[in-house]
């Protein structure tokens, strides 16, 4: 065999290693946008409908997707559908990837899909404590959420307000927080979107009725924040300054024993605000991608019941713990199973 046809066969063996390697590779499941406008138009009701449910404005959420994962394109978002830079964190028990950031292979949370992302990221700013003054501004006040941000320590990078504003005020994002329903972005980078009045709210028997804004009074601050909100699929309001029981029953259509009933406390409870009242019935676990909880200093499980919109009764015996006991801080709550009996 010449030197010449002994090579060949080789040659096709690594090519067709080669060929098998790149059939292993996983199926990327975000999008690939590559460009602001196209991220836009593909995200844009994730982000309005994620507003609607947790108060986190659509704009800060769209250009948070756009800067933390390059419209898209980053390593993080096509291989974890991770759009928002969130790493693990205490308590994170779902999928991961590794990834050099300001320390070497940090972990980062991995979603099943971009919508999953997209949830976890709310939820990550309205239930994080540090990010709980944000939720007392002004919805439509990006600068002051994209200033608080920084001021939480949500990133390192010192410019990080600046660049979220700038991202908003250039593609116009600020009209997604207004209540309207925006039009398709147009293809040119800085077009700015057109909008339409939102279509009038009707009053339904099956559900409280939906209010679009109220203001709250927080110290020395008024805040506008969504009437009616939603978690784990059960509607809620936050008390404001002003707010009896008498008022909210009739605003909602709500018997006597209702708001006590939902909110597992006696019917001559006193009303404060800030506080969070269920206008339905808790559920007996916490909804999808809520698998635990770890218990700060301080914590009750009244309090992480109401958190999650879960039955105090159903908490309990979930973590087989008897009527009474409380948690210690670091302890992992179970919100979806029973906690194993070892």
């Amino acid at each position: 065999m010449t030197r010449k046809t002994y090579y060949i066969p080789l040659i096709i063996l690594l090519i067709a290693l080669a060929s098998c390697r790149s059939l292993r590779q996983p199926v990327v499941s975000t999008p690939v946008t590559g460009t602001a406008s196209e991220y836009i138009n593909t995200y844009k009701d994730l982000a309005v409908k994620e507003m609607k449910r947790t108060g986190v404005p659509a704009s800060i959420t769209l250009a948070q997707g756009m800067l933390e994962s390059d419209y898209g394109r980053s390593t993080l978002a096509r291989s974890g559908n991770n759009h928002f830079g969130i790493k693990c964190h205490n308590g994170w028990t779902g999928p991961s990837i590794r990834k050099h950031d300001d320390r070497r292979n940090e972990c980062f949370r991995k979603y099943k899909s971009t919508e999953e992302s997209y949830r976890d990221h709310s939820d990550f700013l309205r239930t994080g404590s540090r990010y709980s003054f944000l939720f007392s501004l002004d919805p439509s006040d990006y600068k002051g959420w994209a200033r608080g941000l920084k001021k939480a320590g949500y990133a390192t990078d010192p410019k990080y307000a600046d660049l979220l504003i700038r991202k908003i005020e250039e593609y116009s994002l600020y009209n997604f927080d207004r209540g309207y329903s925006v039009a398709s972005v147009k293809t040119q980078e800085k077009a700015v979107a057109k909008t339409i009045a939102p279509a009038p709210v009707t009053r339904q028997s099956a559900a409280p009725p939906p209010v679009r804004e109220s203001e709250i009074s927080f110290g020395d601050v008024m805040a506008r924040v969504p009437r009616v909100m939603e978690n784990n699929r059960i509607q809620y309001i936050i008390v404001k300054d002003g707010d009896t029981k008498e008022k909210i029953e009739k605003e909602f259509n709500l018997l006597k024993w209702e708001l006590a009933r939902y909110n597992e406390v006696k019917e001559d409870f006193v009303l404060f605000p800030g506080q969070v009242l269920y206008l339905q019935t808790k559920r007996d676990k916490a909804e999808a991608g809520n698998e635990f909880y770890i218990a700060a200093a301080g914590d009750t499980m009244y309090m992480i019941s109401q958190k999650y919109g879960i039955k105090l009764k159903s908490l309990l015996e979930m973590n087989r713990m008897g009527e009474g006991k409380e948690p210690v801080a670091g302890q992992k709550i179970w919100l979806q199973n029973v906690k194993p009996a070892n």
